[in-house]
Order: C-alpha cells, then structure tokens, then sequence
C-alpha cells in the first residue's frame, strides 16, 4: 500500500488543529477560568456547564479493556456516520478523488461521497449478495480511488462479506480499507479488529447503536493505526462527543453481561422469525441473516408495507434497492413484537 503520508490530503496532512482549553490542561484543579464557561450547572444538577473531555478518555479505556485495543487505536464520534465523513475528508480530494463500496450496501458512504463531492463507485454483489474481490479491485481506479467501504454484516441484505474476499482487497489495495461492523455482535465470526496489526490501511467501524441498545445517545468508534486515528483527532470537532453521551456509554459498557443477554434472546427471536415467515405463502425468499435483522422477498413489497403500516406495525420498504426488487427489511424485535408482526401478516388477505 501507498504509505498513509501519502494517501491523506495535503491540506490535512499539514493542518494545525484547534487547541481547546480542554486539551491545554492535564491534571487535577478545582478553579477552572480558562474556557468561558457559566460557572453556574443549570438546575437539574448536572455538571453541563463544563465541557467534556475533547478526547473521551475515560470511554476509550473501557471499550479498550473490552475490545483487547490500545486507546491510542480508538476514536469516537457521534454515531459510526461522523467517522465516515472523517474518513472521506481526510483522504479524498473534493472534486478529484473517489471511493468504491458494493450495492446493495449501508447508504450513508454514497450521501456523505457526495457531500463531500467525491465519486462514488458501485459494484454489485452477485443475486446471493456474495462479495467478489475482483470485482471491486477492478472499479479501483490506481490514481484516484482513495479508500474501499465494506458493511459485514451487510446492510440491508443482513450476511457477511466473505473473509478470504475482503483480506484479498486489503493485500492488494493500494489505499484505504473500511470494514463496517456494525452488526458484528449478532454474527458467528471474529472482528477484523483482529487484524490491525496485519494491516495498515484498515479501518473498523463499530457501534453502541445496535447490540448494545444505544441508538439514541450516538456513539460509534473507529479502530486503526495510531497514524490514522491522531489524524482523525487533528480533523474532528473539539467536542465531537458530549458528556451526556460519555457518561452514558460508560454506564451501558460496564453491563457487558446484559448486553451479551440481549444478543442471544435476538439471534434466538431471529431464528423463530425467519420459521414463520418462510411458512407464509406470499413470501417468496426469507435471506440468511448474520445481523439483527431479516430481509424478505414478498409478492408485493409495497402492498405487505403498507398493510402493515395500517395495523401500526412499522418495517423497511426496501423495494427500490440495488437487487432487493420485492424486499423488505425486518428488524428482529421482542417476543411480543415479532408475534404481533407475523400475526398481522398471516391475517393479511389480497
């Protein structure tokens, strides 16, 4: 691979990032006067009128006991959608530069491409959703494509990319590679976490959002090089993460057993969810899923989504995606929720 010097843009590479009061000062004090802050919290009692650790500290030495990773490999945002455009702006040249990423897949590498003004490459997955190295090395163009996204598990079909395929773009790709993992918890395979040493030009990308019920306080994380992840520290936000959200996911990290509980009552939900739908005339394909969701071929996609809107019951029309024609995506919910949803649909007369 490129070297990472090499592979960052110019104008990142030689940026001065902000210095905030935060980063200045190191240690223990009681008088704090340097970041004008209301000496005064607000009446609920919470401490939010001091700014919050510009570099999560605490939160990263927690998630670095449980993910076996050094600190200094961590970085954290609001939710895995901030890592990606930090991936973008660093390492793509607006209005030049290019990334390459599969369809169907997670769309949030195509809009933030795009914001970005960066080319966005597409390469189809085959009818099974199987990932084909080649295919992607292929859409690389050596001069301008800067860096690889892959969702494994996938988004919205829901299966793992195969492993052998992605180590295969990572030895012969020259730029970036981001492996997105944010339904590795659901999945019977290691985390490519595992392979940073290996490799470089990898980047992981994880979540509080899905195995560990934290969708609403929006913390994802990144895991690389200690280069790529101090650069990503010189482009971020100050305060890229409130204290609210610290706290809280330290709170939710020090429960790995409740979490781990929770992961297996949803892969034993998904397997009694994935029965029943197969029993339901009208459903023409229920897909193998490594994630926390099922993605199902129907008759009539948008007739199915829209009976069961009516009955309350709210699920992903996926219809209109790359080779998902006829699908919907379906979250695997509680006991009583997945009830409700196949309930609902054996009633469900054309």
């Amino acid at each position: 691979m490129k070297s990472l010097q090499e592979l960052i843009r110019p104008n990142i590479r030689n940026l001065k990032p902000y210095s905030s009061a935060r980063d200045e000062f190191h240690g223990a004090a009681s008088v704090f006067l340097d970041a004008n802050e209301n000496p005064y919290p607000p009446a609920s009692g919470l401490a939010v009128n001091r700014y919050p650790d510009p570099m999560q500290r605490a939160l990263k030495q927690r998630i670095a006991e449980l993910k076996s990773i050094a600190p200094e490999h961590i970085f954290t945002g609001n939710g895995s959608d901030e890592a990606i455009d930090l991936i973008i702006r660093t390492f793509c040249e607006p209005g030049r530069d290019g990334i390459v990423s599969v369809a169907p897949t997670y769309g949030m590498y195509e809009v933030m491409a795009d914001v970005n003004d960066v080319r966005y490459t597409k390469v189809s997955l085959d009818d099974d959703f199987r990932l084909d190295a080649d295919a992607v090395l292929n859409a690389v163009d050596e001069q301008f494509t800067k860096v690889i996204f892959l969702c494994s598990p996938n988004n919205p079909s829901g299966n793992l990319l195969d492993t052998e395929q992605i180590v295969r773009i990572l030895k012969t790709f020259d730029g970036v590679v981001v492996v997105d993992e944010a339904y590795i918890d659901f999945a019977d395979t290691l985390s490519f976490t595992r392979r940073l040493t290996d490799f470089p030009n990898l980047i992981v990308l994880q979540t509080l959002s899905k195995a560990w019920g934290a969708a609403g306080i929006r913390l994802g994380m990144a895991f690389a090089s200690e280069e790529i992840i101090t650069t990503f520290n010189k482009v971020k936000y100050p305060y890229n993460v409130s204290l609210t959200t610290q706290e809280q996911a330290l709170e939710i990290l020090r429960n790995e057993e409740r979490k781990n509980m929770q992961v297996k009552e949803i892969l034993q939900e998904r397997s009694r969810l994935a029965v029943a739908l197969r029993e339901l005339p009208f459903v023409r394909r229920v897909y193998p899923s490594d994630a926390n969701f099922i993605l199902v071929r129907f008759d009539d996609a948008n007739a199915t989504y829209n009976y069961l809107v009516d009955k309350g019951i709210v699920v992903r029309n996926r219809n209109t995606v790359a080779l998902c024609a006829g699908c919907i995506r379906i979250t695997v919910g509680t006991p009583e929720e997945n009830a409700a949803l196949v309930e609902a649909l054996k009633a469900m007369k054309f």
